[in-house]
């Protein structure tokens, strides 16, 4: 394997990444002072993947929205058993979550570090799935689709979604509908399997203490042999408008919940400065230190539950204020307000600042978690860039750059806003 190390000397930070034969990315960042190690195995596969084609195909083939978390679900499953007992014997607390563009699978432990890594490379390249199963799978996953649907954080998030984009699939629940799972099969599982659980479009991330050497060589032993395969991923074209400017849907709630969205083009993978920019300037409009939230908290108008979100994946973004409000109306047409006075006064040198300062110091306290730093290896793995560089990043942003992205953002025909109300 090719192995490339990188140090951080003020952090007192390295981590080794490794290129296996068959395109595998493996990250790994030894802690020796910690008890505890974190581990990732994951495919750039998520919900929006419903169109794709291998490399000698003629045509695309479509699948059923859900089917990735589908299959998140079915690979616990083995003709032995559930893997979840497995990881119950060594101790060890296991998950697994599907986005947009990713899956992945981990665990943490405290111990037993070396047979909790081999059972997770094990049952990721070990898909078990019969018509059986899959039957008994749709219900179980009907349910959880039931039980969202009466979520009213998740609805106003997806209703914002839908009232954003017309075409890309961002805007379906990432478990799908009770309609489309009903549509999944062991065939078209064991499809969406063999084209994106290729070792090519996979990466493992780990931190915690281990040898990072020997950690890499117990990952290959375990590797079974994979063909490259290249994937074409079906593009959506999308409008710069959003499907209509306001969506409204009632629940048991005590408090009206609102998403204020601003839609961006829709183009491949967002680079670490233009992620990093984007969450600076939602936190210089909207974070408690702003002029906005002070003024808006004190009339009342929203509490403590307001934030902001840069939420961007693979061809996909959108800026994100959200919390509960009485008035959600008014608090979106003071949040416009405030975006144009920004544009027209530009950004306070202060705010600027102390918001550079909060995000800096963030990014060194990350290194102090093991999940936080494997969670930011992940995002090398999608990006190419290196788990030090975000630190670069904000030594050389200005608040020039976050003004710059400010007058060419937030364009009004591009946003939406979510409502949940009280029934």
């Amino acid at each position: 394997m090719q192995r490339l190390e990188y140090t951080n000397e003020k952090l007192g930070e390295r981590y080794v990444e490794y290129t296996h034969d068959s395109g595998l990315k493996i990250f790994i960042c030894p802690k020796q002072d910690y008890s505890s190690a974190y581990a990732m195995f994951g495919t750039r596969y998520g919900s929006i993947d419903t169109r794709f084609k291998q490399g000698g195909d003629a045509d695309f083939t479509d699948v059923p929205p859900g089917i990735a978390h589908f299959l998140e679900h079915k690979l616990f499953e083995s003709e032995e058993g559930d893997v979840f007992s497995l990881f119950a014997e060594t101790g060890a607390s296991a998950n697994a979550f599907t986005a947009f563009d990713r899956t992945c699978y981990l665990f943490s432990c405290a111990g037993r570090f070396e047979d909790n890594l081999k059972i997770l490379v094990n049952f990721v390249q070990s898909p078990y799935f019969t018509a059986q199963t899959v039957s008994k799978e749709q219900g179980i996953i009907g349910q959880e689709i039931r039980m969202y649907d009466d979520s009213a954080p998740w609805r106003v998030f997806f209703n914002l979604l839908t009232a954003l984009y017309h075409n890309h699939p961002v805007r379906i629940d990432i478990a799908g509908t009770v309609e489309s799972i009903a549509e999944i099969t062991p065939e078209l599982l064991y499809r969406c399997y063999k084209t994106f659980y290729n070792l090519n479009n996979m990466f493992i991330c780990i931190a915690g203490n281990m040898d990072p050497d020997r950690t890499a060589a117990l990952i290959e032993s375990g590797l079974k042999p994979a063909e490259k395969i290249d994937i074409a991923r079906g593009e959506f074209s999308e409008p710069k408008q959003a499907v209509k400017q306001k969506v409204l849907q009632s629940l048991e709630v005590s408090i009206p919940l609102f998403a204020y969205g601003f839609k961006e083009e829709c183009t491949g993978q967002r680079t670490l400065f233009e992620r990093i920019s984007a969450d600076m300037l939602l936190q210089v409009i909207s974070s408690n230190f702003s002029r906005l939230y002070r003024e808006l908290f004190d009339e009342g108008l929203i509490n403590d539950s307001f934030s902001a979100e840069y939420f961007c994946g693979h061809s996909y973004a959108v800026n994100i204020f959200q919390g509960q409000s009485a008035n959600p109306e008014t608090v979106a047409a003071r949040i416009d307000a405030e975006l144009q006075r920004l544009k027209n006064e530009g950004i306070d040198s202060e705010s600027f600042d102390r918001i550079l300062k909060m995000q800096y110091g963030r990014s060194i306290m990350k290194y102090n978690s093991v999940e936080n730093t494997a969670d930011a290896l992940v995002q090398c793995a999608f990006t190419g860039c290196g788990l030090f560089d975000e630190l670069e990043v904000y030594a050389k942003i200005s608040k020039s750059d976050l003004e710059a992205r400010l007058a060419t953002h937030y364009n009004k025909e591009s946003s939406a806003l979510s409502v949940v109300n009280k029934k």
